[in-house]
């Protein structure tokens, strides 16, 4: 494995909440005060008079582990004049990423080798799959593998718990790589982790199977992907990212399935990428992007 470039270990503060003046000068005196040097700044307010604002900061700060009970407690002093919720994280930690998937493997195998080269920062303690097709490759990038076979009815609950006690405190966020199966309200509420899905961009038009091939029938000129989170709500979760491409009417059905993996690979790589970078801030069904 390709280790990630060194850099001095760095934390991240996110802030957001209702909107008001003198915010950003409170949280950069804040960091200031405890010693901490400001890497990066992003801010964004959906409304300057007392709409909803969103902040992340990156910074170094030493001796941040032994100190950070002290820390945070600053941060609540500083922040509770403020309407705001918050969250820090030490990006020297990289988060457990648990991934999902079925028989398709394009998106699977990408994410493991993005992993594999330093490219993610992240670990994958565990691959989950209905089916074990792709057990070997697994295991070739020295990830643990576990075959989960999928069923349906009153024994899909049996087939979740089993998923749920590998995953349930083992894991920090869940990707679903291609995986072919609705995960119900009362797993999503039990895991208690964010989950990111994949999926073409042609949903709602062509649901169901062989989505290409509906859509090189309708003649479609754009094909795409998007990821996004997970909710109770099918495929219906705050989007992270989304691409396309263009097509024409000489792609042939394989063309286009070639062409969409290659985009739903890149689209959810840059998913996992900001998600585990702390980029990503949930505001009602939809999100910021910093």
């Amino acid at each position: 494995m390709r280790p990630p470039c060194r850099r001095p270990p760095q934390n991240c503060l996110i802030v957001h909440g209702s909107d008001r003046p003198g915010i950003v000068a409170a949280v950069s005196a804040m960091i200031t005060r405890i010693g901490g040097n400001i890497v990066a700044f992003d801010q964004y307010s959906d409304d300057p008079t007392g709409g909803a604002y969103f902040q992340r900061v990156v910074f170094h700060r030493p001796g941040f582990a032994a100190d950070r009970p002290l820390i945070e407690s600053e941060i609540a002093q500083t922040l509770a004049g403020f309407d705001l919720e918050w969250s820090l994280t030490d990006q020297s930690v990289p988060k457990r990423m648990a991934i999902l998937a079925s028989k398709q493997d394009h998106c699977l195998l990408d994410l493991l080798w993005r992993h594999r080269r330093g490219d993610l920062p992240v670990t994958v303690p565990m691959v989950i799959s209905n089916h074990t097709t792709s057990a070997e490759d697994v295991r070739s990038f020295g990830v643990p593998f576990f075959h989960v076979p999928s069923v349906s009815g009153h024994d899909k609950a049996a087939s979740e718990a089993k998923i749920l006690e590998l995953l349930r405190g083992n894991v920090d966020f869940v990707v679903l790589a291609r995986y072919m199966q609705i995960l119900s309200s009362d797993f999503l509420s039990q895991l208690g982790v964010p989950v990111i899905n994949i999926h073409h961009s042609f949903l709602p038009a062509f649901i169901g199977a062989e989505p290409y091939k509906k859509a090189k029938e309708r003649g479609v000129k754009l094909i795409g992907a998007t990821s996004h989170y997970v909710t109770d709500d099918l495929d219906e979760g705050p989007i992270i990212e989304q691409d396309t491409v263009r097509v024409t009417h000489g792609d042939t059905v394989e063309e286009l399935v070639r062409r969409g993996s290659d985009v739903e690979r890149q689209v959810l790589s840059r998913a996992v990428l900001w998600h585990a970078q702390d980029r990503v801030i949930r505001h009602g069904n939809h999100t910021i992007v910093f």
